[in-house]
């Protein structure tokens, strides 16, 4: 179990009143490719922020430039009011990345110690391998861990410099439920603390659960910033579900206030802005039982926001198809890479 950090304990101390993370018109090209487009960011200090988008979106990028491991072609990064290679030269970052950073011939605990080598202040050893849940396979090599115990080491190997802001790369991969429950948790009591988190992530329902606010990017600029309940509501309209029979696809899309249909045997999924004029027809002119009328969620938002226009576009004309239509013209979708 992930151990919560001392009560009352301070972290490194960080310059008082500048923003853990700036970013002010930042863009990033690689050749034609321009991979982020006049970035604005701004995180204060304490805040857990999931930073998150499609692949290809610019997440990567903007995670390295912010690290000082590239550098912007237009625009500016800063940590704590510093250069990003100042404040890390200080002690002030950490970073957990989803691979690499470990040697597979060294046992766990020797891993932290080398780690512990690099800084001139660092805290105990044992108290980051507690924390990180993996004091009991100190003396396991490298190599012999689990895809979960590796991704906690390099946690414990972040918490050696007891620094201000932790980047998180996936930081739950491999992990059981168990664990990524114990994570946050420590993750959460650090952040009550002062210490600030940002993390990306492709579990969903961790940004929806654990951050305090979440971040969408789509093609290099950001398209949404708010609380989970925020993103969700950017995402209009509620779907209703019903099992019944008797209606086609296409009749199902002509009942009014339906934006879209999904339609598996006798399970209907129906989307609309009017969610009570569906249901109301339902009761009042078909043999629906099981109604039920659900808010989307933040999967919805995600795609809604993040996705790519012409192939979203694609996706909900074929609807209109009928199921074995759809089935065929999303394979042919799929065949040509959308």
């Amino acid at each position: 179990m992930i151990e919560t950090h001392e009560a009352g304990r301070p972290t490194r101390t960080s310059p008082q009143g500048a923003p853990a993370i700036e970013l002010v018109g930042l863009e990033k090209r690689f050749g034609q490719v321009h991979a982020v487009r006049g970035l604005d960011l701004t995180v204060q200090q304490g805040e857990i922020v999931a930073f998150l988008g499609p692949n290809g979106a610019g997440k990567t990028t903007t995670i390295d430039m912010m690290l000082g491991l590239s550098t912007p072609t237009a625009g500016t990064a800063r940590v704590f009011g510093m250069q990003p290679r100042d404040a890390i030269g200080r002690g002030l970052v950490a970073a957990v990345m989803q691979t690499g950073g470990l040697l597979k011939d060294l046992t766990v605990r020797e891993t932290v110690d080398l780690t512990a080598s690099l800084f001139v202040q660092t805290r105990s050893v044992d108290e980051c391998l507690e924390r990180a849940g993996i004091a009991d396979i100190g003396d396991r090599k490298v190599h012999k861990c689990s895809g979960g115990q590796q991704q906690r080491l390099r946690f414990a190997m972040a918490l050696v410099s007891d620094h201000a802001l932790v980047v998180l790369d996936e930081p739950t991969t491999g992990m059981d439920v168990t664990g990524r429950r114990d994570f946050w948790s420590a993750i959460r009591q650090d952040a009550q603390r002062g210490r600030t988190v940002l993390f990306a992530t492709h579990y969903l329902e961790e940004a929806d659960q654990y951050a305090d606010r979440i971040i969408l990017v789509r093609k290099g600029q950001l398209v949404a910033d708010g609380t989970g309940a925020q993103i969700k509501a950017m995402a209009t309209g509620r779907t209703v579900r019903a099992t019944m029979t008797g209606l086609s696809d296409r009749e199902l899309a002509a009942i009014p206030g339906v934006d879209s249909v999904e339609l598996q045997g006798d399970s209907v999924s129906l989307h609309s802005k009017d969610s009570d004029t569906v249901a109301r027809y339902l009761f009042a002119n078909t043999n629906a039982r099981d109604v039920e009328i659900t808010a989307r969620g933040l999967e919805d938002a995600f795609i809604a926001l993040t996705g790519d226009d012409e192939s979203a576009d694609r996706h909900v004309r074929i609807e209109e198809r009928g199921p074995e239509r759809a089935a065929e013209a999303r394979q042919t979708i799929d065949e040509q890479g959308a």
